[in-house]
């Protein structure tokens, strides 16, 4: 760890941002280098100051540097620098890299990563397209990147746990502040298939302004970009033009016509983005980093979730086609209370996807035969 403490005092330098701090390792070599160099030596590298120099030279790592880390170590994360071989490579190649990443988990080694985002309010056929489309991709050896919000996001990291693959979770939180919180069960379930990480000190909240921030690391450490629902200022629509702007590829998903939510993909597909109907309209894309295979005609089975007696009960009497709660309840002669709660938490584990007007129906790619 005392290896460490010179990439965190010259982070904390003020005035010493992502894209300077990665000016200065270039031209020096290492953090350590930087904050051993005198002043002449720092006011060669672009943006540096007589000021700025003054404060880096006389920067020294301090004791909330060593509490940091060792409560990361403590907590059995991991720290990867800019230099370090296990950095994402695509994320290296943006300007303002982060120069360190707290890392819950491991980072998948994966031929081809795609991000998926989109609204936090997503409708039940956003939600259920979302989680077909990370399933499908998973299975694949795609390694889905999200941001664990609520909406498409968690839909995207349950689809490709349920496909068996890899995902990454990119926080706008430290790691000790999961968020939102009623994903602390998918935080680990992520960090066992895949990684959770972030640029952030382990305490950083919610602030609003660290969400667009976190956008670039999403759409900076993958090859391409996908929407699921977003509305005409939806914050999914900065990940796509910061992907853009990296030279990446952005899909868009398209929606109902008439609902608002669609809004921003179909402005993404006016303005040049691919539509993406299904998994394979991605992989094409990337047939020269991994081959698309026919993948139309034989889409992935998902891995059913562990499920209690109850659960299964509820799960056996649904189809494929939405069915309303109430007739459900009188197939299963249980109160309306008790199964409007294990709907939810069929919800939650990705089995179940909720319609307009309180109709139900099995997740995309559930056999309804694999459960009689």
């Amino acid at each position: 760890m005392d290896a460490l403490r010179p990439w965190f005092a010259l982070k904390g330098v003020p005035g010493v941002g992502n894209l300077l701090f990665r000016r200065l390792v270039e031209h020096f070599g290492s953090p350590d280098a930087v904050l051993a160099a005198d002043e002449t030596e720092l006011m060669a590298v672009q943006g540096v100051n007589a000021r700025l120099a003054a404060a880096i030279r006389h920067c020294r790592p301090s004791d909330d540097i060593d509490r940091e880390l060792k409560a990361v170590q403590h907590k059995g994360y991991d720290l990867v620098t800019l230099t370090d071989r296990r950095y994402p490579a695509l994320l290296r190649q943006i300007p303002d890299p982060p120069p360190v990443l707290y890392i819950y988990g491991e980072l998948p080694d994966s031929p081809l990563n795609i991000a998926v985002v989109g609204s936090r309010n997503a409708t039940g056929y956003g939600l259920a397209t979302t989680r077909r489309l990370c399933l499908d991709l998973a299975a694949r050896k795609v390694t889905i990147v999200s941001g664990m919000a609520r909406g498409v996001d968690t839909a995207a990291h349950s689809g490709a746990i349920a496909g068996g693959g890899k995902t990454v979770a990119v926080l706008g939180t430290g790691l000790d502040r999961i968020y939102p919180r009623e994903n602390r069960s998918l935080f680990h379930r992520i960090a066992e298939n895949g990684a959770v990480i972030s640029e952030l000190s382990l305490d950083s909240g919610p602030d609003a302004h660290h969400f667009p921030a976190r956008n670039r690391i999403i759409s900076g450490m993958c090859h391409g970009t996908v929407v699921v629902e977003a509305t005409g200022r939806s914050g999914s629509l900065i990940t796509a033009r910061l992907a853009a702007e990296q030279n990446r590829e952005v899909f868009a998903v398209p929606g109902n016509v008439h609902s608002f939510k669609s809004v921003g993909t179909h402005s993404l597909i006016k303005q040049g983005a691919k539509l993406a109907a299904h998994a394979g309209d991605v992989l094409e894309e990337f047939a020269h980093i991994r081959p698309p295979d026919r993948l139309m005609f034989s889409p992935a089975q998902p891995k059913l979730p562990a499920l209690t007696n109850e659960e299964a009960e509820v799960m056996g009497i649904l189809e494929a086609e939405p069915v309303h709660i109430d007739d459900l309840a009188r197939q299963l002669a249980m109160a309306a209370g008790r199964l409007s709660g294990l709907l939810l938490q069929l919800e939650l584990k990705g089995a179940v996807v909720q319609h307009p007007g309180k109709r139900f129906s099995l997740a995309p790619g559930i056999d309804p035969k694999q459960l009689k």
